[in-house]
């Protein structure tokens, strides 16, 4: 993980302006990198439409809190480009893996799943190891045993309070989700104006 730019200084300097030019071109109707998958799709309309002023009034609550971060699409997506620029998506990518296990029903499919999940992301040299203590890996570890939808609980608790502060606050003082934060901002009033119906000039920064 890069803590600082001279620890990794050109690969952290093009993921950061990999982040900003992705967050960039989706403010021109576009998708953030399909590299994401499913957590990588964004959202977006018009500056000047109701979707345009929905996703602009939506980035800015990702400040709110981190849970309204999490329960955005569009939130998620430009949350999980930012932790690939510090190499630490793995956290997300097993947070969402979590909730999307809670959804199943199906005994069989739960103990299947749940040992896929603790084999990417638990599991000591897991290929995406998250950053969790040994004794809550080995709780997980047993609680594979008899698997339930809550045998990830603590893991996956651990992993958002780490996400929430640690990630979380650089990603709201990161130069990306400033910038559109700034641009959701100008959107937001712009779409409030009389004249919101007329297209916007350029904007010069």
């Amino acid at each position: 993980m890069c803590r600082t730019l001279a620890a990794f200084p050109t690969s952290c300097l093009e993921r950061a302006k990999e982040f900003k030019t992705r967050l960039g071109i989706f403010l021109h109707k576009s998708e953030l990198g399909s590299d994401t998958g499913s957590a990588g799709k964004f959202e977006w309309g018009s500056k000047h439409s109701k979707e345009g002023r929905n996703f602009s009034e939506d980035v800015l609550g990702w400040k709110e809190s981190f849970d309204l971060l999490l329960s955005s699409k569009n939130g998620v997506a430009a949350f999980h480009a930012f932790l690939k620029t510090e190499f630490s998506e793995e956290n997300l990518e097993f947070w969402l893996a979590c909730e999307e296990f809670k959804k199943l029903r199906s005994a069989t499919k739960l103990a299947s799943r749940a040992h896929r999940i603790f084999e990417e992301f638990i599991c000591s040299e897991a290929p995406k190891e998250v950053n969790i203590d040994h004794e809550t890996r080995e709780l997980t570890r047993t609680n594979l045993q008899a698997a339930t939808a809550a045998c990830f609980d603590v893991a996956q608790g651990k992993t958002r309070t780490l996400m929430e502060k640690d990630s979380y606050p650089r990603f709201l003082k990161s130069p990306a989700y400033r910038d559109l934060a700034s641009q959701a901002t100008q959107a937001v009033a712009a779409s409030a104006s009389p004249s919101s119906g007329s297209p916007a000039g350029p904007s010069h920064t």
